[in-house]
């Protein structure tokens, strides 16, 4: 989350005056993916302040915006190292950045370059001119999929120490001691937490045209439905040989599921190609009461199996 570079003004390979000027965020691997699209060309690489987020979300936050292009290019003394006044910009920018505002302060004009760095050099060669296809963001199952191991590894990381604990917990106060509870009933929290990481962070990006519904928080939910009746099945004779597991067990464990997925189905607000800042806000304000609420149903059903009956 501190992949960043710092802003300013880059030179590709040995650019002149009349180089092409790309703007960029200083995440570094959108720095990076620029220089790697345009490696053999020579350009200057204009880097904004966007405390390390990509383009696209900091256009939607303000960071990649009109002010901040407007004092980088001023702060760099770019107008003293080109003959244009021209700088390229990517267009998912475009939320962020009012064209006719950066021309009107500082005199140079913004134009929007293609979705996607690849792309640029046909662009440039065909003088600034976009296809339609260079125009079009698209979100295929490749792009979804590369967007799993992120989500995976931060969902882990958060879910291994509190299945852990929660596997402890399981051992504490029961009536068949401690190691015995603690894999009766603990092992079940171990499997609910990870099915449903399994389910939000990755079943939720892949399924992602086919779930119902248009909130993401409500895919991650879908998402984890079958997961969750999968988890209640192989639990009910949870261990093997013992006792069929109460029925509020199980059911703690389908809730642990569904709230899970459904929380980190909402990680993908920000990668996809049809969400807005304020609907994300929106749902957002609606959906983690309900986790929430999801989260203390489901203690209270554990609770109330272990220790009610």
């Amino acid at each position: 989350m501190r992949y960043r570079v710092v802003p300013g003004l880059y030179a590709l390979n040995h650019p002149g005056p009349g180089s092409p000027v790309l703007v960029t965020a200083n995440y570094k691997l959108s720095f990076d993916r620029l220089r790697e699209a345009v490696a053999d060309r020579d350009a200057w690489v204009l880097v904004l302040d966007t405390h390390g987020v990509n383009v696209w979300c900091a256009a939607g936050k303000g960071t990649f915006g009109t002010d901040e292009l407007v004092q980088r290019i001023a702060s760099s003394g770019l107008e003293q190292l080109v003959s244009g006044r021209t700088v390229i910009l990517p267009q998912l920018a475009g939320p962020g950045v009012a064209a006719f505002e950066v021309r009107k302060r500082c005199g140079f004009r913004a134009v929007f370059g293609p979705v996607r760095a690849e792309d640029l050099p046909a662009y440039l060669d065909a003088g600034g001119e976009a296809t339609p296809a260079m125009r079009r963001k698209t979100f295929p199952i490749a792009d979804r999929v590369a967007l799993v191991p992120v989500e995976l590894v931060g969902a882990l990381k958060v879910a291994a120490p509190v299945a852990l604990g929660w596997f402890l917990a399981s051992g504490l106060g029961g009536p068949s001691g401690f190691w015995t509870d603690a894999v009766g009933s603990g092992t079940g929290a171990i499997v609910a937490l990870l099915a449903g990481v399994g389910a939000g962070a990755v079943l939720t990006p892949l399924l992602l045209p086919w779930l119902p519904g248009r909130a993401f928080s409500f895919k991650g939910l879908m998402a984890g439905v079958p997961m969750a009746v999968a988890v209640a099945a192989g639990l009910r004779a949870w261990p093997p040989g013992g006792e069929v597991q109460s029925w509020l067990l199980l059911l703690a464990w389908g809730v642990v599921v569904l709230t899970v997925s459904s929380f980190l189905g909402m990680s993908f607000t920000g990668a996809s190609t049809f969400t807005s800042l304020s609907g994300v806000r929106w749902e957002m304000r609606r959906a983690v009461p309900l986790q929430v609420a999801g989260a203390v149903v489901a203690l209270g059903l554990w609770a109330s199996a272990r220790w009610i009956g």
